[in-house]
């Protein structure tokens, strides 16, 4: 029987049971299981905190075709051995990140943590192509998000570019990405790269087909992506 663990940042009681680290986790988590259950309703899903792989005495889990891996945080330890390790190690290390993007693309980028990205471009990397989704903004509200926010072509054009040039310098495996970055003028500031769809992917809930969650799964097995984008409910 397939299996997916989705790992979280959550806390774990002394009872075992998991707190999930906040509400657009919560909402992150629950729109995975129900994309999983939606595609196949046998796959047994498991919610693992990754405090619990962290520990000195976790029991790590062994590498195993029938797991899919699901890591919903940056905070996935290096002991764990799963086909996305590298990348995730690889975007974890921001800095490094964005003097490559700096000194091999030639795009502006973030500046410590005082000046980071505002918006998200959705990419999914299949095993065939790059697939760009609807960009993410910050909503009026702390923690909310939106979509679709609209570029100008040119600029659109000059995010794709940066997105396959990282992508591409990093051989990033099938997974649902989340490009973040900001705009000075007419510049676009690259901040990081997400390996998975973090808390902004939640603005996509509110299209019905597909929204980034499914799309995280259906790249993680090698599904049929078509499409990132669709009509707001």
């Amino acid at each position: 029987m397939r299996k997916a663990l989705i790992i979280v940042n959550a806390q774990v009681k002394a009872e075992g049971t998991i707190y999930l680290a906040s509400p657009a986790t919560e909402k992150m988590v629950m729109a995975l299981e129900k994309a999983i259950h939606a595609d196949d309703s046998s796959t047994q899903v498991e919610v693992m905190a990754a405090a619990t792989l962290w520990s000195k005495n976790a029991q790590v889990p062994q590498s195993d075709s029938r797991i899919v891996y699901c890591p919903l945080t940056i905070e996935v330890p290096p002991s764990l051995s799963f086909p996305g390790q590298k990348i995730y190690q690889d975007c974890k290390d921001v800095k490094r990140r964005r003097q490559w993007v700096d000194e091999m693309l030639g795009y502006k980028t973030s500046i410590g943590d005082t000046s980071l990205g505002d918006l998200w471009l959705p990419i999914a990397v299949t095993s065939t192509e790059l697939i760009y989704g609807e960009i993410i903004g910050e909503g009026a509200f702390p923690n909310s998000y939106e979509q679709p926010i609209t570029l100008k072509k040119s600029l659109r054009r000059s995010l794709h570019d940066l997105a396959q040039g990282l992508l591409e310098s990093l051989d990033a495996p099938t997974s649902l990405y989340l490009l973040q970055f900001s705009l000075k003028g007419q510049n676009i500031v690259f901040d990081r790269l997400w390996p998975f769809p973090a808390a902004p992917a939640i603005a996509s809930l509110a299209y019905p087909h597909p929204n980034l969650f499914a799309g995280y799964w259906n790249c993680l097995t090698h599904q049929p992506l078509p499409s990132l984008t669709g009509t707001p409910s």
